[in-house]
């Protein structure tokens, strides 16, 4: 096989405060052809995250910072191209952790991939429902949220990967639902499309007394993953032994890692998050694992009886992942963010 030309977006400078687009670098550069026991791997969608932006600080976090220079991480389905190794055949189709690139020669060794099944449609799910933010979703609401019939459960980001996933789950165990998200459009596809009982617009100048309104009853589960003025509205609103599941904090991730002395509340949540306290942070990749085989039956199941509705907001080409992560950390999305890279650009984008 002759020398390809990768294409791939690495991290050309740490933010200060949000982080725009000379954060990142487009290069191409050559990558040589699989040595024995490895193999080829050509990126089919990328997933964009949250997660990655607090992967760009070099704060201390739970996962190393990505270095300056190197590729953006990232989840991807792959296909392979050629193989070298006895496990795998040019035309598997796999979850990887490619990052922002466009072809990468792996070992094929650890967990590193997981061999997708041939007929899973459309496949970008594994990186969303089927994947790690309906995983997350999971598990957080199920095994820390303990949700019961009856109780009220609010969501951030509710329209988002893993807040749309939250909130129907609860409300197949009998829950009240009320989504927070940004804008009427979203609010109004949480509750005539996802079936919850209320959302609320975080943009409102109103949205605390919209929140109590919508919470007669108290919060007794509430699902973060966005903290900042979104927390600070839930907070009076809990009931006594509500339960916390806090997976993110998506409105910090932008912000100086130094703030002034009489705030507080900024450092109290990314500590709970990042040392994973009682209220109780967790981070999906911890020790979980045991859980996927209940998650993906039950997910599969419920995505093929139509009790789970999701959303994809797909973009094209690799050159658009730095515009879209950006507008992901702002909002601007609708639904789980995909780069369709490679043959996966000429589909079409789905709703």
């Amino acid at each position: 096989m002759n020398t390809l030309t990768n294409r791939r977006i690495v991290l050309a400078a740490r933010p200060r405060g949000a982080a725009d687009l000379a954060c990142f670098r487009l290069e191409s550069v050559p990558l040589a052809a699989p040595r024995e026991g490895e193999l080829l791997l050509r990126s089919v969608y990328l997933s964009l995250d949250p997660y990655m932006r607090g992967r760009m600080s070099d704060a201390p976090s739970y996962a190393p910072a990505v270095a300056v220079g190197e590729v953006m991480i990232g989840q991807t389905v792959s296909v392979v191209v050629a193989s070298r190794h006895p496990d795998w055949q040019p035309g598997d189709q796999v979850l990887a952790h490619s990052g922002w690139q466009e072809y990468e020669v792996s070992t094929g060794t650890g967990h590193s991939l997981i061999k997708l099944p041939a007929d899973i449609e459309p496949p970008s799910y594994a990186l969303g429902v089927l994947g790690m933010p309906g995983f997350t979703a999971f598990v957080g609401l199920l095994d820390i949220g303990k949700p019961r019939a009856g109780e009220t459960l609010v969501v951030a980001a509710a329209t988002g990967a893993v807040g749309s996933v939250v909130g129907q789950i609860a409300k197949l165990q009998g829950c009240r639902v009320v989504g927070i998200a940004g804008g009427a459009d979203k609010c109004a596809w949480a509750v005539h499309e996802l079936g919850f009982d209320d959302c609320i617009d975080h943009r409102s100048a109103a949205l605390d007394a919209q929140l109590a309104a919508a919470c007669p009853g108290g919060i007794d589960i509430y699902y973060e993953n966005v903290g900042g003025k979104v927390f600070r509205a839930v907070l009076p609103l809990l009931n006594a032994h509500a339960r916390i599941p806090l997976c993110g904090l998506i409105s910090q991730y932008n912000e100086a890692p130094v703030q002034s002395p009489g705030d507080l509340l900024t450092q109290l949540m990314r500590t709970i998050l990042v040392k994973r306290l009682a209220v109780r942070g967790f981070i999906i990749s911890d020790g979980h694992e045991h859980r996927r085989p209940e998650f993906l039956e039950s997910m599969g199941g419920w995505l093929r009886a139509g009790k789970i509705k999701y959303r994809e907001h797909i973009v094209q080409g690799l050159e658009s992942a730095p515009e879209a992560f950006l507008d992901m950390l702002a909002g601007r999305n609708f639904g789980k963010v995909v780069v369709a890279l490679g043959d996966a650009a000429g589909k079409d984008a789905r709703a």
